[in-house]
């Protein structure tokens, strides 16, 4: 976001004589400790951030992100992140549309936390759009897991129908046809 105000604005001493800190540099404070597993640094360093900028649409997805991770408020940090997403949108600027893969990243972060995984599924595809090659989206759809083509490709996957064949199909690869499936037979 290099041309936001809030992060073009130097390092120096606010009214009360302590130093004032960047947006940036708190972002890449909080990224760092997300990278090295410290979620519970980066979040307490994020609600800082928010004091400062509350209206910054990357500092509020971050915080929306960690609010689902670390603080388990799942409703809050998706709304967070959703909040950060139209706020991004509502700016327009072409440089900060760059952005939207992290927005969405976080956003699927928040969903797995919450355990809604399709709307996690769908936020990470939706931020795939923004940049087809982004690894960190690649490899939080790894982790939920490739779905498979719901039986009926013309009709959507939460179809009744295609449902309802899903559970069909999955329930006959378990039981091979004429074996009882769960354990052991007792004839002895």
């Amino acid at each position: 976001m290099n041309d936001h105000d809030d992060t073009k604005r130097s390092e120096n001493t606010g009214e009360n004589g302590q130093r004032e800190i960047k947006s940036v540099d708190y972002l890449r404070e909080v990224r760092s400790h997300i990278r090295n597993g410290n979620n519970k640094d980066a979040y307490n360093l994020i609600l800082q951030a928010t004091v400062r900028y509350p209206e910054d649409p990357l500092i509020l997805s971050y915080y929306g992100c960690l609010q689902a991770l670390v603080d388990k408020k799942f409703r809050n940090g998706v709304e967070t992140c959703k909040r950060a997403i139209v706020l991004l949108e509502k700016r327009g600027s072409s440089t900060e549309k760059a952005y939207f893969p992290v927005f969405y990243h976080n956003l699927g972060k928040a969903y797995i936390a919450a355990g809604r995984n399709q709307d996690a599924f769908d936020a990470l595809r939706k931020g795939l759009k923004y940049d087809s090659g982004n690894s960190d989206l690649k490899k939080e759809l790894q982790v939920l897991g490739v779905r498979k083509a719901p039986p009926l490709k013309f009709l959507d996957r939460s179809n009744p129908i295609n449902v309802l064949l899903g559970m069909v199909f999955k329930t006959s690869k378990k039981a091979p046809p004429g074996k009882k499936s769960g354990g052991r037979s007792s004839s002895r």
